[in-house]
Formats: structure tokens, C-alpha cells, sequence
């Protein structure tokens, strides 16, 4: 049986709490005075530090431990929050991450230079050079405060230590607030031969005299205050020296790492209740087990794995299918059925398993806007839309580098300076919106902006110097502003940090088209652009049409497909040389595959026409007949034929058979194509 590395826990862990420190600074970015929003971000720096120290971590934790503390003296109100601040811990986050990625390896004065932004931005004094986990200074020096003396009792739930709750780690925090006095409670410990080892049965008194609040005592215990008891008590003018606990009963086993040297006990000094939180659950056990059965953590690798199985799988049970058909055993039928049901249930229950919102893929450009703004000056806001949309794991991988590369060309390109802005009629602040919708088998996902739009006339122009077209030649504006996806292609008048090199969006195209996707865009000049990407939702199994064109058999998936008409051979006859269908009232310019694919064979006398479409361009594809609808498991072609761009991968049919699919957007530039030939010659 094989088990999780912590390590390895930890630093997932750590991802997601960096990633919700991340949000929590860029919403205070536009909320400085927000409460919850401070107190979230300190809570997250405060797990991260301790989570770093357990793990041993200790750079991690003893440099996430300045970010903190300023963040605990913002929450007390000693300084104010800061667009300064938030950017300086935003930087520091960056660190962090490469403290949980590579803790060994050697930083060099990163974090010296850091630590400095973050004293700028709170107006204290610089740390000293070396820091460790146990003694780390702060961020800067506090006043000295009047000294509060507390009673503090609390118990963890038995099945605490066995959850990865340290008490120990809780008592050194206390003692980290100031002098204290911890006597072990061990009264409930049973008989040895009733006791279990995974168990906790020892609960703690502790006598506080600290500088802090109260604040500082609930910060300790707040991420297990859900399952245990708590009391914490203020006592009037009593030093910790001579108020100890009352005496506990002598423990069976030694415990004497959970509590220091016995104190002489004393009278019991009278108490004045400032807050007691009891919060103890009816069955904490059982609490603990419910919470952590509602979600479970699975490696993506297992995922994959197991969609390869469901794969497979549905094309058995094609196969089942298709000899069951042949077969007059009513019984195979009836089985047939059934396991067919089943698959297709798997199938479904898979698909939504590796689905995921992409709201986690539009969550990463808050940054990069944030970061963006700054380096260029501008006032720009990130708008989302839809981001409940679910989109396939591989999908929102795969697409995050170009999206990166669209929102910062809206940014450099598109949008103007506030004066440029100001100057023509517009707001100051620039909008950048992510959108993304369903539509069918497709997710369109839109970067959209309200710069000046696209420039048609320094297109051309760039086009033309270099080559990549004929100086006059006709374009259609589709045509004119697909030209930005050429590689090499920049109409950047100088080289920046953000573009200019004319690297990146050909990569976008290329992988958009890896995806079985396609690009479209709008631009009005003067209002903005706005580039869509049509990606399919799963890249794992689709719904296709089965065709046959000659003696071979293809699918088309089924999301691109309008509608299918028939075309007799005398009307194939006489649309020889033009290629057009007339479909209400607009001309559909058509392929014959039997010609594209070469097959040799005579055309059946009753051919069908496929209309296909991506986005608003549509062209019919002519096969022989139409088979029916296909559960289509794609496979991915050989690296032989990387370069067939007609075709997108194959797929195995219930009689064993290969089946190649057709390549959509390949087909329809292909259509258009011809038919902007046809005008030409016409």
C-alpha cells in the first residue's frame, strides 16, 4: 500500500494557501479598510508559518514570519494598510513560493531586499541578516504595553494528534506571547492496558503574562477552535510566579515532554471572567470523520488513468453492442443493453470528475493584471464573467499560457494611457474582461477589451514588408486580422518588456488548434477588440457522426455538425467547378472528400452533404453516407503524423477498426479558402 509523501502533502497545502493569501491582497487592493479581508490574509500567513515549521521549513517560516507580523500590527490598528504594503507582501509571496519549491536551494539576498520593501511600507526598522524559526525579529519595534495576566484551559478532541495536531506546537506559541506556566492535566489518561496509543487524553492549564490582547491568545488556537474546549480567563494583578494552576493528579506515564518542571502550588487567586468559548461538539469523532470524507485528495495522474480505463471500456461495450445486433440470443441482447447503460453512466460520472470550473484558470490574472498596472502606469480593471463554467482539467492546463499572452497584448496593445483615455472620451480606468460560456460541446472563453482596437492599416502594412502577403491583395477583415497569429508578427513600434518580439501569439494559435479549437476576433477601432477561443469541453471522449466516403469510415464531432442534406449525383454534376450549395437563401461553399481524401471509388447516388461550422464561417463536407452517431474515444496520432493538419486523431470502432476525426477548423479554413478563390476567379 502505498502512502502520501508529507512533504509532498505540505507543499500542496502550501499552493492553496498561497493562492488564498494571493486573492485575499488583491481584494484588499481595492478595500484597504476592510477587516475581514486583513484578518484573512494574517490568518493565511499564520498557517503557512506554522505549517512551514512543522514540515521544517524553517527559511519559510522565519521569512513568512515578518509579512505576518505586519499584518497582525495592521488588524491592531497600529499602522494602516497600504497599496504599498499589499504589493510589497504580494512580492514576498513570490519567495515564499520558491522557499516551498526549492528550500535548500541558495536564495541568495532576495529576501533581505524584500524584507526592506515590506519595512518601507510599514515604516520600521530593517530585520537583522540571519533569522530563525525559534528567534525572528520583528517586522519593527512595538511600544511597550501594559502586561495582561490569563488562565487559559483547554482539551483537544483524542483523535487529535492522529489528525496532524500538534498541542505541543500550541503551548509553544503561548510561550511565545510572553511568561507562562503550563501544568498538564493527565487525570483522564486509562489503565495502560485501555489505552490507545493514537489517543490524546491529556488536557493542559496554562498561566499567561503577556503584552498582547486577548487577540493574540484566540490567534493561537483559531484553526482548532471547531473541535476542542477552550476557556481563556483575565485575572486581576496577578503575576503568573504565584497563581499557578491547581495541582494536578500524578499522570501513569511520563508526559514531562508536554509540561515543564512541577510549580509549587498556591492559593487559587480569584477570577474575573472576560470570555469563556466552550465550544465543545457532541461527537467530535465523528464530526472530524464526516469533514474529511467530503472531499478527497487524488493525484491528476490517477484521473487520467482512469479515463484511459473508461475509454476502453466504451469501446468494448460498442463491440458488445455491434455483435449483440448480429445476434438472435435475446439474453446477449438484454446483457448488452445493460452493460451499455452502465458504460454510459461511467462515462458521464468520468467526464464530470475531471471537470473543473474556470474560475481556477481566471483566478491567476488578477496577478498578472495587478502586476501589469503597476509596470505600465495605467488604471486598468479585470472583469470576469461565467466562471462557473466547467472546462476539462487538460483544457484549462494547456490553455493558461495563452491566455497569459492575450491579456498582456489587450494590456500593452490595446488599451491607452488614462491621459490617452481622458483625451478621447473615455473613463481613466481601462477594462480587461474574461468571459466564458457553453455553447453545445464547446466552451468559448473571451478576452475582450475597450482600448483602441486593432489597427487595420499597420497590419497590412506589416503584413505586406514581410511577406505574408502580396502587396494589394484582397482580405477579408476575418482574414486581415487572423494575420496577428503569424509567426513573427508584431506591429509594436518598439521592443518592451510586455511584446514586441512577435513571439507568442502564434503559440496561442498552435495550441488552440492542439486543442481542436478555434480563434476568432472582433476589433472596432476606437472601442476595443475581442478575441474568443471555441475550445471543445473534453478532450477525452466526444459524441461523433459516423461517416463513410469511399470504402473508408471517418467521424466528425458532433458539436460542429448544423444539419445534413442530400445531394443527388445530377445536382453533383452540375456543381461541378463551383462548389456551392445554396442553403436559405446564402451560398455554403462544399468539399468533396472523396477528392481531398483521393479514395479512387465511384460516388454513391445518393451522396450527403455535413454542414459544419466554427464560430460564424460554415462549409458542407460531401460524403458517401451517413452511419449515425458514434461515443467517440479519441486517441492521438502517431508522431509520424504530426504534420496531417486534416485530421485530429483516430478512434477504434465496435469491429476493431480504425476511424480517423476530422479536423473541423482545418476543414472550414480549407472551404473558405476555396471559395475566397472562386470569388477571385469569378
Amino acid at each position: 500500500m502505498s502512502t502520501l509523501d508529507p512533504v509532498a502533502v505540505f507543499r500542496m497545502e502550501a499552493a492553496e494557501c498561497l493562492e488564498a493569501i494571493e486573492a485575499g491582497l488583491l481584494d484588499l487592493t481595492h478595500q484597504l479598510d476592510n477587516k475581514d479581508l486583513v484578518d484573512a490574509v494574517f490568518r493565511g500567513l499564520h498557517t503557512l508559518k506554522g505549517s512551514g515549521a512543522m514540515f521544517g521549513f524553517e527559511a519559510l517560516a522565519a521569512f513568512t514570519h515578518h509579512c505576518e507580523t505586519a499584518f497582525d500590527r495592521v488588524r491592531k490598528g497600529e499602522v494602516a494598510a497600504t497599496s504599498e504594503l499589499v504589493a510589497a507582501v504580494l512580492a514576498a509571496q513570490d519567495h515564499m513560493r520558491a522557499l516551498v519549491d526549492q528550500p535548500d536551494a541558495d536564495h541568495g539576498d532576495t529576501g533581505q531586499k524584500l524584507l526592506a520593501q515590506l519595512q518601507a511600507a510599514v515604516g520600521g526598522k530593517a530585520p537583522a541578516p540571519a533569522a530563525t524559526a525559534a528567534a525572528i525579529p520583528q517586522v519593527c519595534d512595538v511600544p511597550a504595553k501594559k502586561k495582561n495576566s490569563w488562565r487559559i484551559r483547554f482539551s483537544l478532541p483524542a483523535n487529535s494528534m492522529a489528525n496532524g495536531t500538534n498541542p505541543l506546537g500550541l503551548l509553544d506559541e503561548l510561550r511565545d506571547l510572553g511568561e507562562c506556566t503550563v501544568r498538564a492535566n493527565t487525570s483522564a489518561i486509562p489503565p495502560l492496558d485501555e489505552l490507545t496509543p493514537t489517543e490524546l487524553y491529556v488536557s493542559w492549564d496554562v498561566m499567561l503574562t503577556s503584552e498582547q490582547d486577548r487577540s493574540a491568545i484566540d490567534d493561537v488556537f483559531i484553526f482548532v477552535l471547531d473541535d476542542m474546549e477552550l476557556s481563556v480567563e483575565e485575572i486581576d494583578g496577578v503575576a503568573p510566579a504565584t497563581a499557578a494552576p491547581p495541582e494536578a493528579k500524578p499522570a501513569p506515564a511520563p508526559v514531562a515532554s508536554a509540561a515543564p518542571a512541577p510549580v509549587a502550588p498556591a492559593a487559587v487567586p480569584e477570577f474575573r471572567l472576560v470570555e469563556a468559548v466552550p465550544v465543545k461538539r457532541e461527537a467530535p469523532a465523528a464530526a472530524s470523520q464526516a469533514k474529511a470524507a467530503e472531499n478527497v485528495r487524488v493525484p491528476a495522474e490517477r484521473l487520467d488513468e482512469l479515463m484511459d480505463r473508461v475509454g476502453e471500456l466504451v469501446i468494448a461495450q460498442s463491440r458488445l453492442s455491434q455483435l449483440a445486433s448480429a445476434s438472435a440470443d435475446i439474453a446477449l441482447r438484454s446483457v448488452s443493453e445493460e452493460i451499455e447503460r452502465l458504460s454510459g453512466e461511467l462515462r458521464d460520472t468520468m467526464m464530470v470528475l475531471r471537470m473543473v470550473p474556470v474560475a481556477t484558470l481566471f483566478s491567476r490574472f488578477r496577478r498578472l493584471v495587478h502586476d501589469l498596472a503597476r509596470e505600465t502606469g495605467k488604471v486598468i480593471e479585470l472583469v470576469t464573467e461565467g466562471e462557473t463554467t466547467e472546462v476539462d482539467k487538460t483544457v484549462i492546463e494547456r490553455l493558461a499560457d495563452p491566455l497569459v499572452h492575450l491579456v498582456r497584448n489587450s494590456i500593452d496593445h490595446g488599451l491607452e494611457t488614462p491621459a490617452d483615455r481622458l483625451a478621447a472620451g473615455k473613463t481613466e480606468a481601462g477594462t480587461v474582461t474574461l468571459s466564458a460560456r457553453q455553447a453545445g460541446g464547446e466552451v468559448i472563453i473571451s478576452i475582450k477589451d475597450d482600448g483602441r482596437g486593432i489597427n487595420r492599416e499597420r497590419v497590412r502594412a506589416k503584413a505586406e514588408s514581410s511577406g505574408l502577403i502580396h502587396p494589394g491583395q484582397p482580405l477579408s477583415d476575418s482574414e486581415l486580422l487572423q494575420l496577428i497569429f503569424a509567426p513573427g508578427f508584431s506591429t509594436a513600434a518598439a521592443i518592451t518588456n510586455l511584446s514586441g518580439r512577435g513571439v507568442g501569439m502564434d503559440v496561442v494559435k498552435k495550441t488552440v488548434e492542439a486543442l481542436r479549437g478555434a480563434i476568432d476576433i472582433v476589433s472596432v477601432p476606437g472601442q476595443g477588440s475581442e478575441v474568443s477561443l471555441r475550445i471543445p469541453l473534453t478532450l477525452a471522449i466526444i459524441d461523433g457522426l459516423l461517416v463513410r466516403v469511399g470504402s473508408g469510415r471517418y467521424v466528425i464531432p458532433l458539436s460542429a455538425v448544423e444539419e445534413c442534406l442530400e445531394l443527388s449525383l445530377e445536382e453533383d454534376l452540375r456543381s461541378r467547378g463551383r462548389s456551392f450549395i445554396s442553403l436559405r437563401d446564402s451560398l455554403v461553399p462544399f468539399l468533396r472528400l472523396r477528392d481531398l481524401f483521393r479514395t479512387g471509388t465511384k460516388p454513391d447516388v445518393h451522396q450527403k452533404v455535413v454542414v459544419i461550422s466554427t464560430g460564424t464561417e460554415r462549409v458542407g463536407l460531401v460524403v458517401d453516407q451517413i452511419i449515425g452517431d458514434h461515443q467517440t474515444v479519441i486517441k492521438s496520432m502517431s508522431k509520424l503524423h504530426n504534420d496531417v493538419a486534416t485530421f485530429s486523431g483516430a478512434t477504434i470502432l465496435g469491429d476493431g477498426s480504425v476511424a480517423l476525426i476530422l479536423d473541423v477548423g482545418h476543414l472550414v479554413a480549407a472551404g473558405q479558402q476555396q471559395e475566397a478563390q472562386l470569388r477571385v476567379a469569378g
